[in-house]
């Protein structure tokens, strides 16, 4: 295919969007309270709204007649090129708090680099993602916060969802092949550059919440290369169901 690295590239920023808001929309009707509810439901509809955007741009680089709905509902698990970190189950709400805020942080400074891609139509989705994402932030951190720094119970599953996940965080600074070769024309980002701030910000906001920021030396790696953890195929199978059981189906 004409254009290779591109296709991958916008997979790998499309589908981390694709499947963190599929795990939110998960919990549509399980939030703790009304508005928390309702915050997850919107924060799942703005990640997959980005994602229509960007798969609309990879169907059209693919050709074939190929549409968005093909890309988001009949590839394999292993043509998808996501984080582990967005991956992870829904395992209590502080946890769901910990992996949105991990990757709520990485994804604004994304966004923010990719906004002046050469690439007029990444630069364009990235611009108009910011203000969205901006919110993801602020309120997945407040969250650290809240619960951090409020019960023990909470301050102690929050401390054990932060440990859990963190090993997942150092894949987001991983650089495909086609990560590079984006990075080299200046239509995609070299993620690299601000690893080291991501890292400052999140521990920051760790240690306001009485949080410690893990020690841990070894990291888990494979989501963007397609080798996934085993709820994949599981998260998979509920987002994949209706167009797999009625093909070609219209709204």
């Amino acid at each position: 295919m004409k254009n290779e690295n591109l296709y991958r590239y916008i997979l790998g920023i499309a589908d981390s969007s694709l499947i963190l808001g599929q795990r939110l929309g998960e919990l549509c009707g399980h939030g703790p309270s009304l508005e928390t509810d309702i915050a997850l439901t919107n924060i799942s509809l703005d990640l997959i709204g980005q994602t229509r955007s960007y798969y609309q741009y990879a169907a059209k680089l693919i050709g074939d007649g190929k549409s968005e709905d093909d890309i988001a509902f009949l590839r394999i698990e292993r043509e998808y090129l996501n984080v582990l970190l967005v991956e992870q189950p829904n395992t209590h709400f502080g946890y769901v708090m910990a992996r949105q805020f991990l990757f709520d942080v990485y994804h604004l400074m994304l966004l923010s680099e990719l906004k002046n891609s050469s690439d007029e139509t990444l630069a364009a989705i990235a611009a108009k993602g910011i203000k969205e994402v901006s919110y993801h932030k602020r309120f997945s951190g407040d969250w650290i916060k809240r619960l951090g720094d409020g019960t023990q119970e909470s301050h102690d599953k929050m401390q054990d969802a932060i440990n859990d996940l963190w090993r997942y965080t150092d894949e987001l600074f991983t650089m495909t092949e086609a990560d590079a070769e984006m990075s080299r024309n200046n239509s995609g980002v070299d993620v690299t550059r601000f690893k080291e701030a991501y890292y400052e910000e999140v521990s920051r906001l760790l240690r306001e919440a009485t949080l410690e920021v893990p020690e841990r030396k070894y990291f888990q790696y494979g989501g963007k290369k397609g080798v996934h953890t085993e709820h994949m195929g599981y998260l998979l199978a509920d987002l994949q169901y209706m167009q797999r059981a009625y093909p070609n189906m219209k709204w």
